[in-house]
């Protein structure tokens, strides 16, 4: 037997088979089978059992009941091989066992057929969900339905019995997830009871997940070093395994902390934070960082947490006072209850920690403590008792700040009682501003020397001189305002500014000769202007955005301040007329988008305004200017100015010679705008400059070998990822005369033909034919005989353009002999003609009687005078000039005369055809007058040796 599996490399395990009797030990590794000698012992009872097989017909088939066993991984798609049953079980060969081919039963005795097996579940529950059994294979397969092993089991619980025809069962205490499946194997006299095991592995499908996303840990801030504790709320991971949470870490430790991670009996993994350094709440009360939950998969996934470590407060720190002393003045006439001091101690703990209470030393005396009246809570000190004339002049209080656990923090109070008792002198007010329970608002923008109040100084008694002054930093004046005595005017200095300084605290200052001072509070509120417009941070706005954004994306947040207070100070935004208007600029909050998507190749940069109003009367505003640079992204392919190139090119073109330039543009810049050019195909022949896209051939080229090429450049730009295009280049040769026409016929100088002396003048005696291998005008050949000898070799000529040679003469008696005629083969090519020449040999005689006779004179040199005739082609001139006179007349007249010319010539020719007719067929017998061209040419030429053929 063997195990399935899919590609992914899913795999069934071994396959267990026993009667459901006997339980060996589960070999994950092979197939178990009883053992032979087990199978002797049994023949007895076999036999036994077969003569009883009617009625205990039951115990035969349990006797037949076998487990298999196989795995897989989770999540595998639909149609996936589980395994198959017919080939586990052994029922079939392995080869056997596949859909297109029916399982068979072992063989049986007799020559009766086999029934063919069939495969079933038991019952029909939840098994279309999850396999798919053939009942002609037995094949089992993976459905439709996604095999989820931690859906299956952890909502699945503990184990399932094996009553359906699938459960699910897993073991709390161990990471099995199995999937059972109960199986017949018919027909009866066949009968199984297959039980199946599906061992569903686990994959890494899940991240681990902690269950609340803020974890709160605290410490105390004296906890020692190495201190450890438990973090609640760990991580879980639905997976099995090591694809389960394996190891925990902080993302920031801040230098005190560290994490380590214990396993309980169970397998789980708790992370302990395990204190590395000192803590001091009053320096940093919270630390913030990130736990991380990593599994083991490969690759393995994390899940995260936010992890706030807090510093819990212990007591240690007392209560501290900032001054060791104060020194308090108090007036004889002074009214009981009035407080004189107060002080006040900080304990850096908190809550409890921190709660300080008040209370005198035993050193005050209890005179003192009757006097001066301490509150223990807020450390106020209040006049308890009215001054008496027996009152001591000075007091000195010691008081306590008490903290849990302190040592008391002390402070000195020093109390000087004036026991004198006068009218002070007295400041009356008459305020010109305006004054509102005690304030005087003025405006920011009031100009320099506004006057704010009169102030009246004098003394109720009229005993003593008293003289005033102004105390208190602000731009304010006080001076006598004359001519009156003892009356000052109280103005301003300089322009004042809201936006420096709202708040002025002054006081008038009045003190008599005996030295008694007394003050007059006044305090000025400045009212805001709208004196200031909104400033942008940057008067340009630089900003940079990838092509091909998504719509409405974010650019930037205009932040433009306004000094002013209030509604004056509130700024709205606005975009400058100039601004495209995809452009959209929140007028509240300064958000400045584009709704579409912008293209770099279509305009890189914009550059536009924005202003900033307030809500000022009159508004005032300030413009910034944003300049945007479209960056690019790699969205344009290489781009060739022609989808096709073609070049003309001579042949014999020299190697790595210039063909042409192969011209590709990219809209991208940068990077992602290079471009390198390649040859796709005959890059054994051509190369391109990648830099200049020249194209040059690597070798010479012959139009002969190969008229014309074609190939596909493919340019590649330099974006991630690379975009490419190609284009089809075609390459036309131009022919040049490099090709002299060669003579295919005669074949040699020394072949002849014989030639009737009753040939008739105008007979076609034989022709020259040569080809040339150029083209056009250097492939036109014409012919001509440039030498000739023999008793009357004029007798012969040659048409320049066929080749075609006739007799143009009877032959005479004086004729017989070997006419040799030297034909000149010339092309027409540019920017000179090429050519070649063969020797025609006609011997005329009436018969071949000696053939050795005639080899002799071939042998011999000839001695021909060359002719430098050249022939003469005439050529159709494609235009032809307009007259410039009138020509229809002679057309006319013309076109008669040709009708009449040719009624008359084909008269004739009907005339000569009939005659000649009749005289073809009395002289049929004579084959000495018809001398074919081509067909019947072999009865006379004679090959002697390969013709000669020299350029001349």
């Amino acid at each position: 037997m063997r195990g399935r599996g899919d590609a992914r490399g899913s795999r069934a395990l071994a396959v267990s088979w026993r009667p459901a009797t006997w339980h060996p030990r589960l070999d994950m590794g092979r197939l178990s089978r009883p053992r032979s000698s087990t199978s002797h012992r049994n023949l007895p009872h076999l036999f036994l059992l077969f003569l009883f097989v009617g009625p205990f017909n039951c115990l035969a088939s349990y006797s037949r009941a076998t487990e298999l066993l196989y795995s897989l991984n989770e999540g595998l798609p639909a149609g996936v091989l589980i395994g198959s049953l017919a080939e586990d079980l052994r029922l079939v060969p392995a080869a056997a066992g596949r859909q297109d081919q029916q399982p068979a039963p072992p063989e049986r005795a007799g020559s009766e057929p086999r029934p063919p097996l069939s495969f079933s579940l038991a019952s029909q529950g939840l098994s279309g969900q999850y396999v798919t059994l053939d009942n002609r294979s037995g094949e089992l397969h993976t459905s439709a339905q996604e095999i989820d092993r931690e859906a299956l089991c952890l909502e699945g619980g503990g184990g399932a019995a094996w009553g359906g025809s699938i459960s699910i069962s897993s073991s709390p205490s161990s990471d099995s997830c199995l999937l059972l499946l109960d199986v017949l194997v018919l027909p009866q006299e066949y009968f199984r009871f297959v039980k199946v095991k599906i061992a569903i592995r686990d994959i890494n499908d899940n991240a681990p997940q902690f269950p609340v996303s803020q974890i709160s840990v605290w410490v105390p801030e004296n906890a020692p070093v190495n201190t450890r504790l438990a973090i609640e709320h760990p991580a879980m991971d639905p997976d099995a395994g090591t694809n389960g949470v394996q190891t925990y870490r902080l993302l920031d430790y801040h230098r005190v902390f560290t994490l380590d991670v214990e396993e309980n009996e169970n397998g789980e993994r708790t992370p302990y934070l395990i204190v590395t350094g000192l803590l001091d709440r009053e320096t940093q009360d919270q630390y913030v960082s990130v736990i991380i939950a990593e599994d083991g998969g490969s690759p393995p996934l994390l899940g995260s947490a936010t992890l706030t470590i807090g510093i819990s407060d212990i007591n240690d720190n007392c209560p501290l006072f900032t001054d060791s002393q104060i020194n308090v003045t108090v007036y004889g006439n002074a009214t009981v209850g009035t407080p004189i001091a107060a002080v006040q101690a900080v304990d850096r703990d908190l809550g409890t920690n921190a709660q300080i209470t008040y209370s005198y030393s035993q050193k005050v005396p209890q005179e003192s403590k009757d006097l001066f009246h301490l509150d223990e809570t807020t450390g106020v000190i209040k006049l308890f008792s009215k001054i008496g004339g027996s009152v001591l002049q000075t007091h000195k209080l010691t008081i306590l700040a008490n903290g849990p656990g302190c040592i008391p923090a002390v402070i000195t109070a020093l109390v000087s009682i004036i026991k004198f008792i006068f009218r002070p002198p007295e400041i009356v007010p008459r305020y010109i501003a305006n004054e509102v329970d005690g304030i005087v608002y003025l405006k920011e923008l009031e100009p320099v020397n506004t006057p704010i109040a009169f102030f009246t100084i004098r003394d109720p008694e009229g005993k003593y001189k008293v003289n005033c002054y102004l105390d208190g930093e602000g731009p304010f004046r006080l001076s006598p305002y004359k001519p009156y005595n003892n009356e000052y005017l109280l103005e301003t200095t300089r322009p004042m500014d809201y936006e420096l300084q709202q708040f002025y605290e002054i006081a008038v200052v009045a003190w008599n000769s005996e030295g008694f001072h007394v003050q007059k509070i006044i305090k000025v509120q400045l009212l805001d202007d709208n004196d200031n417009a909104p400033v942008f941070l940057q008067p340009l706005i630089e900003l940079t955005i990838e092509e091909n954004n998504a719509p409405d994306a974010f650019l930037t947040k205009l932040y433009a301040t306004d000094a002013d207070s209030g509604e004056r100070g509130q700024v709205t935004y606005f975009l400058g007329p100039d601004a495209p208007s995809y452009f959209s600029l929140d007028s509240v909050t300064g958000i400045l988008t584009v709704s579409t998507q912008l293209d770099r190749e279509e305009k890189e940069k914009y550059r536009y305004t924005v202003r900033a109003v307030d809500s000022g009367k009159p508004p005032r505003e300030s413009v910034a200017t944003v300049a945007l640079t479209v960056l690019d992204k790699n969205d344009n392919s290489p781009r060739f100015i022609n989808k096709d190139f073609s070049f003309f090119v001579p042949e014999n073109f020299p190697g790595y010679g210039e063909i042409g330039v192969i011209s590709v543009t990219d809209a991208d810049a940068g990077r992602n705008g290079w471009v390198a050019l390649s040859v796709v195909n005959q890059s054994d022949i051509f190369v391109i400059d990648t830099g200049k896209g020249m194209l040059r051939a690597k070798v010479s080229l012959d139009r002969e070998q190969q008229s014309s090429y074609t190939l596909w450049v493919e340019a590649v730009d330099g974006g991630e990822p690379a975009l490419s295009s190609t284009a089809k280049i075609t390459i036309l040769l131009l022919d040049i005369n490099d090709n002299p026409p060669l003579v295919l016929f005669p074949q040699s100088n020394m072949s002849y033909l014989l030639v009737l002396p009753s040939t008739l003048p105008g007979s076609p005696i034989t022709e020259v034919y040569a080809v040339d291998k150029d083209t056009g005008m250097n492939a036109v050949i014409a012919y001509s005989i440039i030498g000739r000898r023999g008793p009357r070799p004029e007798s012969f000529r040659i048409d320049p353009k066929t080749g075609n040679i006739t007799l143009e003469e009877a032959l005479l008696q004086t004729d017989y002999g070997l006419h040799r005629l030297l034909v000149k083969v010339s092309d027409h090519g540019y920017p000179e003609p090429l050519h070649s020449t063969v020797m025609v040999n006609l011997f005329v005689n009436d018969t071949v009687s000696n053939e050795s006779y005639i080899e002799s004179l071939l042998r011999k040199e000839p001695e021909i005078n060359i002719e430098e005739k050249e022939p003469q082609i005439s050529i159709e001139p494609t235009h032809r000039k307009a007259e410039s006179v009138s020509c229809v007349p002679t057309l006319v007249a013309l076109s008669v005369i040709s009708l009449g010319s040719v009624t008359l010539v084909t008269g004739m020719g009907i005339y000569i055809c009939l005659r000649r007719g009749k005289k073809h067929r009395g002289e049929d017998e004579n084959l000495e007058v018809q001398i074919p061209l081509k067909g019947k040419i072999d009865l006379h030429m004679r090959e002697r040796k390969p013709m000669d053929i020299s350029n001349i």
